[in-house]
């Protein structure tokens, strides 16, 4: 697997952790380690978007990323047009 598609399923990843943590806080909201866990992965996702970002272009086509000198969302494959075949 290449590094593009290793950095896009670790955001994968980390947006599934920030959903599941959302999920759980919405019945334990007093809960304070969930709460950080929820804020450091939240952090880390933001950190892995701008990474991502500035070295591949924009993950979404609109809101998010700023496409710098060309319309960068169309020069490489789309997110949901990729394979993650751990075997590759």
């Amino acid at each position: 697997m290449d590094q593009r598609r290793r950095d896009l399923l670790c955001i994968m990843e980390l947006e599934f952790a920030a959903i599941d943590l959302n999920l759980f806080l919405d019945t334990h909201p007093e809960d304070q380690r969930a709460l950080a866990d929820y804020n450091a992965v939240s952090q880390e996702l933001m950190r892995a978007k701008m990474a991502f970002e500035s070295r591949y272009g924009p993950i979404m086509n609109f809101g998010c990323g700023i496409s710098h000198g060309t319309w960068r969302w169309v020069e490489e494959p789309w997110p949901w047009e990729l394979c993650f075949n751990r075997e590759e």
